[in-house]
Protein backbone atom coordinates (compact mmCIF):
# COMPACT_ATOMS: atom_id res chain seq x y z
CA UNK A 1 0.00 0.00 0.00
CA UNK A 2 0.89 3.47 -0.97
CA UNK A 3 0.21 5.80 2.23
CA UNK A 4 -0.66 9.41 1.10
CA UNK A 5 0.92 11.87 3.28
CA UNK A 6 -0.79 15.56 2.90
CA UNK A 7 1.73 18.86 3.36
CA UNK A 8 -0.74 21.41 4.95
CA UNK A 9 1.96 24.07 4.24
CA UNK A 10 -0.44 26.02 1.62
CA UNK A 11 -3.10 25.89 5.02
CA UNK A 12 -0.50 27.82 7.00
CA UNK A 13 0.36 30.04 3.79
CA UNK A 14 -3.34 31.63 3.35
CA UNK A 15 -3.84 31.70 7.24
CA UNK A 16 -0.29 34.50 7.73
CA UNK A 17 -1.75 36.05 4.84
CA UNK A 18 -4.32 37.46 7.23
CA UNK A 19 -3.08 36.77 10.54
CA UNK A 20 -5.05 35.04 13.25
CA UNK A 21 -5.44 31.47 13.18
CA UNK A 22 -7.86 31.05 10.27
CA UNK A 23 -7.56 28.80 8.79
CA UNK A 24 -6.14 26.44 11.56
CA UNK A 25 -3.32 24.62 10.82
CA UNK A 26 -4.00 21.47 13.64
CA UNK A 27 -7.98 21.23 12.87
CA UNK A 28 -7.10 21.09 9.01
CA UNK A 29 -4.14 17.93 9.81
CA UNK A 30 -7.06 16.54 12.07
CA UNK A 31 -9.31 16.33 9.63
CA UNK A 32 -6.78 15.20 6.65
CA UNK A 33 -6.25 12.38 8.87
CA UNK A 34 -10.34 11.60 9.33
CA UNK A 35 -10.67 11.86 5.53
CA UNK A 36 -8.26 9.27 4.73
CA UNK A 37 -4.67 10.90 4.53
CA UNK A 38 -1.98 8.24 6.59
CA UNK A 39 0.41 11.21 7.45
CA UNK A 40 0.80 15.05 7.08
CA UNK A 41 3.78 16.85 5.76
CA UNK A 42 4.63 20.06 7.00
CA UNK A 43 7.85 22.18 5.59
CA UNK A 44 8.77 24.64 8.31
CA UNK A 45 11.55 27.23 6.21
CA UNK A 46 13.69 29.82 8.62
CA UNK A 47 11.32 32.77 7.91
CA UNK A 48 8.15 30.62 8.83
CA UNK A 49 6.27 32.49 5.82
CA UNK A 50 4.39 29.39 6.40
CA UNK A 51 4.44 26.62 8.62
CA UNK A 52 5.63 27.47 11.42
CA UNK A 53 8.04 26.15 14.88
CA UNK A 54 5.40 26.05 17.13
CA UNK A 55 2.74 24.50 14.79
CA UNK A 56 4.95 21.78 14.09
CA UNK A 57 4.93 21.68 18.23
CA UNK A 58 1.56 22.48 18.33
CA UNK A 59 0.38 19.09 15.52
CA UNK A 60 3.02 16.33 17.39
CA UNK A 61 0.08 15.41 19.91
CA UNK A 62 -2.35 15.59 17.37
CA UNK A 63 -1.35 13.73 14.80
CA UNK A 64 -1.60 10.30 14.55
CA UNK A 65 -0.66 8.53 11.69
CA UNK A 66 2.94 9.58 10.43
CA UNK A 67 4.53 12.70 11.22
CA UNK A 68 7.08 13.86 8.49
CA UNK A 69 9.00 16.84 8.90
CA UNK A 70 11.12 17.84 5.85
CA UNK A 71 13.37 20.42 5.44
CA UNK A 72 17.08 22.46 4.82
CA UNK A 73 18.81 20.81 7.77
CA UNK A 74 20.41 23.80 9.35
CA UNK A 75 20.76 23.88 13.08
CA UNK A 76 17.58 25.14 13.86
CA UNK A 77 15.94 22.92 11.80
CA UNK A 78 17.67 19.55 13.31
CA UNK A 79 17.15 20.95 17.16
CA UNK A 80 12.96 21.19 16.52
CA UNK A 81 13.13 17.69 14.86
CA UNK A 82 15.02 16.32 17.53
CA UNK A 83 12.86 17.89 20.10
CA UNK A 84 9.48 16.82 18.14
CA UNK A 85 10.67 13.36 16.98
CA UNK A 86 8.73 12.42 14.27
CA UNK A 87 8.22 9.33 12.70
CA UNK A 88 10.16 10.66 9.17
CA UNK A 89 12.04 13.37 8.38
CA UNK A 90 13.09 14.11 4.97
CA UNK A 91 15.95 16.42 4.32
CA UNK A 92 15.64 18.44 1.49
CA UNK A 93 18.84 20.55 0.15
CA UNK A 94 16.73 23.76 -0.90
CA UNK A 95 18.50 27.10 0.54
CA UNK A 96 16.72 29.50 2.87
CA UNK A 97 15.19 31.34 0.23
CA UNK A 98 14.18 29.11 -2.27
CA UNK A 99 10.51 29.38 -2.64
CA UNK A 100 9.80 25.90 -3.01
CA UNK A 101 12.29 22.65 -3.03
CA UNK A 102 13.68 22.39 -6.38
CA UNK A 103 16.74 20.33 -6.31
CA UNK A 104 17.71 16.84 -5.02
CA UNK A 105 20.80 16.18 -3.22
CA UNK A 106 24.47 15.57 -4.71
CA UNK A 107 24.39 12.60 -2.24
CA UNK A 108 28.31 12.14 -3.21
CA UNK A 109 29.38 15.98 -3.00
CA UNK A 110 27.17 15.92 0.64
CA UNK A 111 28.31 12.69 1.79
CA UNK A 112 29.79 13.50 4.75
CA UNK A 113 27.17 15.82 5.82
CA UNK A 114 24.41 14.05 5.35
CA UNK A 115 26.31 11.08 7.45
CA UNK A 116 26.71 13.31 10.40
CA UNK A 117 22.82 14.49 10.19
CA UNK A 118 21.07 11.71 9.46
CA UNK A 119 23.59 9.79 12.11
CA UNK A 120 22.09 11.90 14.93
CA UNK A 121 18.01 11.61 13.84
CA UNK A 122 18.70 7.81 13.75
CA UNK A 123 20.07 7.49 17.47
CA UNK A 124 16.57 9.52 18.30
CA UNK A 125 14.87 7.07 16.67
CA UNK A 126 13.56 8.85 13.34
CA UNK A 127 13.07 7.23 10.46
CA UNK A 128 15.09 8.99 7.61
CA UNK A 129 14.24 9.96 3.64
CA UNK A 130 16.24 12.43 1.63
CA UNK A 131 15.14 14.34 -1.57
CA UNK A 132 17.26 13.08 -4.52
CA UNK A 133 16.40 13.35 -8.39
CA UNK A 134 16.98 10.18 -10.46
CA UNK A 135 20.28 10.30 -11.19
CA UNK A 136 21.70 6.68 -10.39
CA UNK A 137 24.79 8.20 -8.82
CA UNK A 138 22.99 10.38 -6.25
CA UNK A 139 20.53 6.92 -5.90
CA UNK A 140 23.45 5.02 -5.27
CA UNK A 141 25.27 7.78 -3.18
CA UNK A 142 22.40 7.83 -0.66
CA UNK A 143 23.64 4.30 0.50
CA UNK A 144 26.58 5.45 2.21
CA UNK A 145 24.77 8.21 3.85
CA UNK A 146 22.51 5.66 6.32
CA UNK A 147 19.39 7.20 5.28
CA UNK A 148 16.16 4.57 5.42
CA UNK A 149 14.64 6.12 2.40
CA UNK A 150 14.68 8.07 -0.66
CA UNK A 151 12.10 10.77 -2.19
CA UNK A 152 12.33 11.03 -5.60
CA UNK A 153 11.99 14.59 -6.42
CA UNK A 154 9.34 14.15 -9.09
CA UNK A 155 8.95 18.16 -10.57
CA UNK A 156 10.28 16.97 -14.04
CA UNK A 157 7.96 13.83 -14.04
CA UNK A 158 4.97 16.21 -13.81
CA UNK A 159 6.22 18.54 -16.24
CA UNK A 160 6.95 16.26 -18.88
CA UNK A 161 3.86 14.54 -18.20
CA UNK A 162 1.65 16.12 -20.70
CA UNK A 163 3.77 15.41 -23.36
CA UNK A 164 4.91 12.39 -23.30
CA UNK A 165 3.74 10.27 -19.63
CA UNK A 166 6.48 7.20 -20.99
CA UNK A 167 9.24 9.06 -21.52
CA UNK A 168 8.53 11.37 -18.14
CA UNK A 169 8.45 8.22 -16.14
CA UNK A 170 11.05 6.25 -17.59
CA UNK A 171 14.07 7.34 -15.72
CA UNK A 172 11.91 7.21 -12.25
CA UNK A 173 11.42 3.66 -12.71
CA UNK A 174 15.20 2.88 -13.65
CA UNK A 175 16.07 4.98 -10.38
CA UNK A 176 13.29 3.03 -7.99
CA UNK A 177 14.39 -0.13 -9.13
CA UNK A 178 18.07 0.43 -8.26
CA UNK A 179 16.62 2.25 -4.67
CA UNK A 180 14.92 -1.32 -4.18
CA UNK A 181 17.86 -3.08 -5.22
CA UNK A 182 19.55 -1.29 -2.78
CA UNK A 183 17.79 -1.63 0.32
CA UNK A 184 16.34 1.62 0.35
CA UNK A 185 12.68 2.59 0.66
CA UNK A 186 11.12 4.97 -2.08
CA UNK A 187 8.91 7.99 -1.55
CA UNK A 188 8.19 11.02 -3.83
CA UNK A 189 6.82 13.93 -3.80
CA UNK A 190 6.44 17.76 -5.61
CA UNK A 191 4.04 18.36 -8.34
CA UNK A 192 2.03 15.44 -8.32
CA UNK A 193 -1.54 16.28 -8.79
CA UNK A 194 -5.03 14.17 -9.69
CA UNK A 195 -3.81 14.40 -13.34
CA UNK A 196 -0.23 12.54 -13.26
CA UNK A 197 -0.55 10.60 -9.77
CA UNK A 198 -2.16 7.54 -10.57
CA UNK A 199 0.30 6.49 -13.74
CA UNK A 200 3.04 7.34 -11.38
CA UNK A 201 1.78 5.19 -8.83
CA UNK A 202 1.18 2.44 -11.69
CA UNK A 203 4.27 2.67 -13.00
CA UNK A 204 6.62 3.31 -9.81
CA UNK A 205 7.60 -0.17 -8.16
CA UNK A 206 7.72 -0.59 -4.66
CA UNK A 207 6.72 3.18 -4.16
CA UNK A 208 5.98 3.24 -0.03
CA UNK A 209 5.00 7.19 0.48
CA UNK A 210 3.86 10.22 -1.46
CA UNK A 211 3.62 13.96 -0.57
CA UNK A 212 1.20 15.89 -1.53
CA UNK A 213 0.41 19.56 -0.53
CA UNK A 214 -0.14 22.41 -3.35
CA UNK A 215 -2.06 20.76 -5.95
CA UNK A 216 -3.94 18.50 -3.02
CA UNK A 217 -5.06 22.08 -1.22
CA UNK A 218 -5.66 23.79 -4.59
CA UNK A 219 -7.97 21.45 -5.08
CA UNK A 220 -9.64 21.35 -2.60
CA UNK A 221 -10.91 24.63 -2.68
CA UNK A 222 -12.93 23.42 -5.72
CA UNK A 223 -14.14 19.47 -4.96
CA UNK A 224 -13.85 20.56 -0.56
CA UNK A 225 -11.39 18.63 1.63
CA UNK A 226 -12.81 15.56 2.57
CA UNK A 227 -13.65 14.64 -1.19
CA UNK A 228 -10.07 15.56 -2.63
CA UNK A 229 -8.21 13.32 -0.08
CA UNK A 230 -10.38 10.50 -1.05
CA UNK A 231 -9.63 11.99 -4.67
CA UNK A 232 -6.11 10.87 -4.07
CA UNK A 233 -6.60 7.83 -2.79
CA UNK A 234 -8.68 6.45 -5.13
CA UNK A 235 -5.44 7.48 -7.39
CA UNK A 236 -3.44 5.21 -5.37
CA UNK A 237 -5.65 1.94 -5.79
Amino acid sequence: MTRLSVNINKIATLRNARGGNTPNVCEAAVNCERFGAEGITVHPRPDERHIRYQDVRDLKPLVTTEFNIEGYPSQDFIDLVLEVKPEQVTLVPDPPEAITSNAGWDTVKNKDLLIEIISQFKAAGIRTSIFVDTNLTNVEGAVATGTDRIELYTEPYATEYPEDKEAAIRPFVTAAKRAHELGLEINAGHDLSLENLQYFYQEIPNLAEVSIGHALISDALYFGLENTVQMYKKCLK
